[in-house]
């Protein structure tokens, strides 16, 4: 008599962008991913469950290091059931399969029609997707999904002039097309997913690091933020923010420098930016991010507040709106006061704030990821006609950026001394 074994195979548990494409019904579902935003490891999630439930998979990367990446996470998944006897595994030819069925999930190297030939699917990966020849999709790609109606998930991040030079592609743009035709769809045959290196909450700020040193303002938007297209400069609403000269290593904070604090409110997403006053200068830096997420009180900001600028002279804090004169009143009577900001139209908030960045008078420590991200990605909203307006495109996405404005817009930078010095640069030893 034959017993049967019971064998659990235990999957990662996806971040909330990864659970948004793993879960969507879409027959064809195109991901736009920033470097190590855990796209690979998503999609190896989303073949483990389809394979699990009896289906065919096949994943296919262009480099043996993004396979292998799959492989891996596929592999330690199914171990278990592997040893178990339960499913079989071929390690040269990189598959497993349930025998007796067609269940299987396959990976291979693939970056033109040639290299895909040769099998189908009911589930097809392309992952790198902009690596590829654009016609390994319409010549084999979509033909190996007809017999069972299969499902196709496509997966990029916007090329950097490194990695166009690797591209089987003729038209480098070829995925980025795709993704823009998808998102037209309304059919709800096509699904769009975009998140950021910023979005994966289980990359720690030093493999951020590791990534983000010696990028340039473009590749940082290609690679980290996952933008097509590299924004255009009149379109940056921060544009005049120097990046090579304003952003800044680390240094100790002398305890004699005022500091002053910005706030946005919020339930969900509540925000504060840090900055001290060289008082020699009046260059104002950039140095604490607080973004705590939901869940805690006001008095629980407080705390944390005070915290963060522990033995030093706070001057000022600004933030909100008009309208949100009660939540300031509440931060008061829990030893917080906050101002209202001096000027309430975002436009001349915008204004003053670039106004000091063209003066080179506003400096950022380069480990304020959040924030520098967000100034490399507020742009102008347009009108149906393409013109520019004076509103900020997804303007309730910028936390730190309205945070900054609130506090900024109370400086003018013709009160701020004139003097042109380098800016502080200690570093710690």
């Amino acid at each position: 008599m034959t017993t049967a074994t019971e064998v659990i195979v235990t999957l990662r548990e996806p971040h909330s962008h990864q659970r948004s494409f793993i879960s969507s019904p879409a027959k064809r579902r195109i991901i736009r991913a920033g470097r190590r935003s855990g796209k690979t490891t998503g999609v190896s999630i989303l073949a483990l469950e389809s394979f699990i439930a009896g289906k065919r998979v096949l994943y296919a990367a262009p480099t043996a290091e993004q396979l292998n990446a799959f492989w891996f996470e596929v592999t330690r998944a199914l171990a278990p059931a592997i040893a178990a006897g339960a499913y079989h595994k071929n390690e040269s030819e990189h598959f497993i399969e349930k025998e007796g069925s067609q269940s299987r999930i396959k990976a291979k190297t693939a970056w033109d029609p040639d290299s895909l030939r040769g099998d189908f699917a009911d589930v097809l990966i392309l992952d790198e997707w902009q690596l590829m020849a654009e016609t390994t999709w319409s010549e084999v790609g979509a033909p190996m999904l007809l017999d069972n109606n299969g499902d196709a998930v496509f997966v990029y991040t916007p090329p950097s002039l490194r990695s166009k030079g690797i591209s089987k592609a003729d038209d480098p743009r070829h995925a980025a097309k795709l993704f823009m035709d998808a998102r037209e769809d309304k059919s709800g045959r096509w699904a769009t997913f975009h998140f950021t290196s910023l979005d994966n909450p289980y990359i720690s700020k030093e493999g951020l690091a590791e990534i983000t040193q010696d990028m340039s303002q473009a590749a940082y938007r290609q690679e980290i933020l996952a933008q097509d297209e590299e924004a255009q400069l009149e379109l940056l609403v921060y544009s005049p923010f120097s990046e090579e000269t304003c952003k800044i290593g680390r240094f100790p904070i002398p305890e004699t420098w005022p500091r002053y604090v910005g706030h946005d409110f919020g339930t969900a997403n509540p925000a504060a930016l840090f900055f001290a006053q060289d008082p020699t200068t009046g260059y104002m830096y950039a140095y604490q991010e607080y973004l705590p997420g939901p869940g805690r009180t006001m008095a629980q900001h407080v705390l944390a507040f005070k915290e963060l600028t522990k033995g030093a002279l706070v001057l000022k804090r600004v933030g909100g709106s008009h309208q949100e004169e009660e939540i300031r009143q509440g931060y008061a009577a829990h030893g917080w006061p906050i101002q209202e900001p001096k000027v309430n139209a975002v436009a001349v908030q915008v204004d003053r704030v670039r106004a000091m960045m063209e003066l080179n008078k506003l400096f950022v420590f380069e480990d304020l990821y959040h924030y520098l991200s967000e100034l490399a990605s507020c742009v102008w909203e347009l009108d149906n006609q393409g013109r520019r307006t004076d509103r900020i495109q997804d303007e309730k996405r910028f936390h730190l950026g309205a945070a900054a404005r609130y506090l900024l817009s109370d400086f003018r930078p013709d009160t701020v001394p004139t003097i042109r010095r380098e800016p502080v640069r200690l570093r710690s030893w």
